[in-house]
């Protein structure tokens, strides 16, 4: 299941409400920690960052505790927006696409993501997107969901299928959770996603995983 750009954003200023609730219900609060590590893997103190698909904001919050000069906060959700706002006037929150970032060439110095590549209608424009508002030398890092493999497999495999869309039924708005497995499924694994990225102009791709293999953190430098 594939849901067209539109419904993508209908979807998230949907569960807008409960977005931050539910990170922490599906990731045991480990989501927090994860952010940290985003930010830690790409931000050095005086950068200029951009957090594209910024959702309610805690990933570009995290890379300004990290030490960025200015942090840009990305989204096509306007509710999402709204939510973020409230959380920290300090950094700039602009409403816009992934797959036509609003920045010339080379504004940027390093660039997160956060839980929202899986998302884009076209994931290799996003990632030459990416590299095109990066300085060369620039540094981006990649928080997503991916596929699950090994012992836990099964376990993931309930949780995300069965779980975590009745989890989002109890929540208003939450029901949209119910297209959280099918956009897992079509999402790249992560050494796929990494070969891509490297086709995209970074190098040094590279990917580490979190929570049981449920979660990868991808890096890369822009060539």
């Amino acid at each position: 299941m594939t849901l067209a750009p539109d419904a993508v954003r209908t979807m998230f200023d949907r569960i807008a409400p409960v977005y931050d609730a539910m990170n922490r219900v599906m990731t045991a609060g480990l989501d927090v920690r994860w952010r940290r590590l985003t930010a830690e893997a790409a931000v050095q103190p005086g950068d200029r960052v951009l957090d594209g698909a910024c959702g309610t904001g805690d990933l570009a919050i995290a890379d300004l505790k990290r030490g960025a000069a200015k942090v840009t906060g990305l989204d096509f959700s306007a509710r999402m927006l709204e939510r973020a706002r409230r959380k920290d006037t300090r950094i700039e929150w602009v409403q816009g696409d992934l797959l036509a970032l609003p920045f010339a060439d080379g504004t940027f110095d390093a660039a997160t993501v956060g839980f929202g590549v899986r998302n884009v209608a076209d994931l290799e424009l996003a990632l030459r997107e990416l590299r095109r508002v990066l300085r060369p030398g620039g540094r981006l890092a990649i928080l997503e969901i991916t596929q699950p493999r090994g012992a836990l497999k099964p376990f993931f495999s309930l949780w995300f299928d069965r779980v975590v869309p009745l989890l989002g039924k109890v929540l208003p708005g939450g029901a949209a959770y119910s297209y959280l497995p099918a956009s897992v499924k079509r999402f790249p694994a992560a050494e796929a996603l990494a070969a891509l990225l490297r086709e995209c102009g970074f190098g040094d791709a590279r990917f580490r995983l979190f929570g049981g293999s449920i979660v990868a953190l991808h890096t890369g430098v822009a060539e």
